[in-house]
């Protein structure tokens, strides 16, 4: 399967933490945008993702060992209706280039990075984001190994 991996931080998240913030919105209306920032994701990519059986993406918590799987059922451009986004980037939701409809969090596996390959080196995930500033990768994974 392909998709992306997608960094994420806490440095504008409330102090419950991103992942939280966007599973109370999941809770209430059963499901949330997740929103990310800077260069969009095209369309190849988008098709790509779409075209899996179980569409998911990975979100990465940098400096921290977490990794959530993010089962997706929706992928667009344009700016959800901010009452279906966290509270705390209602205000910036316009630099979000590529919204991602979420309907369940999972936490991954420990070894998830070392069984996704960066689709442009087949080199393994883990080792790739040690060396790189790129906020997203598009991956490459087999579902059996990786659920």
């Amino acid at each position: 399967m392909k998709t992306i991996a997608l960094r994420f931080g806490e440095h504008f998240s409330p102090e419950c933490g991103t992942i939280a913030a966007h599973q109370e919105i999941i809770d209430k209306l059963g499901f949330v945008w997740y929103g990310k920032m800077g260069t969009s994701v095209s369309d190849k990519v988008i098709a790509d993702i779409k075209a899996a059986d179980h569409p998911q993406i990975l979100l990465i918590r940098s400096g921290k060992a977490e990794r959530y799987w993010a089962k997706i059922s929706e992928i667009q451009h344009k700016v959800p209706p901010l009452s279906e986004i966290p509270e705390y980037y209602r205000d910036t939701a316009g630099t979000f280039k590529t919204w991602f409809k979420i309907k369940e969090f999972e936490l991954a596996a420990r070894d998830v990075m070392s069984k996704c390959k960066v689709a442009s080196s087949g080199n393994a995930l883990g080792e790739v984001s040690k060396h790189s500033m790129s906020p997203y990768f598009i991956i490459t994974y087999d579902e059996s190994e990786v659920i």
